[in-house]
């Protein structure tokens, strides 16, 4: 059984490492804006997004519901985090995401995150009210998330994530499920090369419906008024495919690890990332990464700018032992992602290790 699963983990290797040149140029710009719920691509944790979710190799406990489910394997008892992110700051949009992952049995890991995106009271307008003055409406973006990974063997670990989404406005919503999927894998004399691969944001299409999709229609000759429901076209899921790896140099006191990925989105350009994290004495730990895709460097006005993102990633955290011979602590975490617009995107954590 243990040679089975050497051998699956070598046909990931060799197509990470041998990456065809139609991959290179996949992606499908031209697709911009035609996928749903998109702020699955917003990673919602403090510590993993500080270099730009380049770590699907080796993310490990909680925030690998995001990079690579396969890494909550790596829980040692429990782990909790609360999260809070401003997206684009200035434009009042906030995300509040909640998680925690539990070991259950020798080798299993089970976690659960409930992630919350609002974007504060907007206006309500109408053809004939085109200044408003009749009251607001809040949006409610929400996934929850429930994982499953286990440990094959010292080197192999691999995990599956089944993800509720839901989008409302008051007269209108849209639910529907996503499927995720990872695997990593350990290797070197002290475990310090790695890799990764994982599939995510797979399931069926989504449509929205509600009462906000019927108009009334009122007949002026014949006095009569009647309800008209409009046609609206479903939408897919933003789906990507990550692979990636890592090398930790390890040091007396202390480490840094250098990583890199490559991520194929099914509706926008596929990028390029690169990161590394320094570690001193796990006490204190700082982290910065670049992501690159075509077009980036262009002006932000070009017909061939895609994202506001302007690549640049940068985060650090503060870790407190709280039982040395457990192994447990509490981490401060923040990450400042770049941006062309506003003031570029920030988060905070707090993360519990036990």
């Amino acid at each position: 059984m243990k040679n089975i699963y050497k051998y699956l983990i070598a046909v990931a290797i060799t197509g990470l490492l041998i990456v065809p040149e139609q991959s290179v140029k996949a992606g499908n710009k031209d697709r911009s804006g035609q996928a749903g719920v998109s702020e699955l691509l917003i990673n919602p944790w403090a510590s993993s997004s500080g270099w730009g979710g380049v770590n699907i190799a080796n993310v490990r406990g909680l925030e690998a519901m995001y990079g690579n489910v396969a890494g909550i394997a790596y829980t040692k008892s429990t782990e909790l985090i609360f999260s809070h992110t401003q997206w684009l700051k200035g434009s009042d949009v906030n995300i509040i995401s909640f998680g925690f992952t539990q070991r259950v049995g020798e080798s299993g890991v089970l976690g659960v995150s409930i992630t919350s995106m609002s974007a504060g009271d907007i206006m309500i307008t109408t053809t004939t009210l085109p200044e408003g003055g009749i009251g607001t409406y809040a949006p409610a973006l929400m996934n929850v998330a429930l994982s499953y990974a286990k440990t094959f063997s010292n080197s192999i670990t691999g995990g599956l994530t089944l993800r509720m989404i839901s989008e409302s406005i008051s007269d209108l919503s849209a639910n529907g499920v996503g499927l995720d999927a990872g695997i990593q894998y350990v290797t070197g004399e002290q475990e310090n090369i790695k890799f990764g691969i994982t599939l995510k944001n797979i399931g069926p299409r989504l449509s929205f419906s509600g009462d906000g999709l019927t108009n009334r229609v009122w007949l002026t000759d014949e006095d009569v008024v009647f309800s008209v429901n409009q046609r609206q076209s479903d939408f897919e899921l933003p789906a990507t495919l990550s692979m990636g790896a890592a090398y930790d140099f390890l040091f007396e006191k202390s480490r840094f690890t250098l990583a890199g990925s490559f991520q194929s989105n099914s509706f926008t350009n596929d990028q390029f990332k690169v990161g590394g994290e320094y570690s001193f004495r796990n006490l204190v730990v700082l982290r910065a990464g670049y992501s690159y895709e075509e077009g980036q460097t262009n002006d932000i006005e070009s017909d061939e700018r895609y994202t506001l993102d302007n690549g640049l990633s940068a985060g650090a955290s503060i870790q407190v032992p709280m039982n040395k011979e457990k192994g447990s602590i509490l981490a401060i975490d923040y990450s400042y992602r770049a941006t062309e617009h506003f003031s570029g995107t920030h988060s905070f954590g707090v993360r519990i290790s036990l």
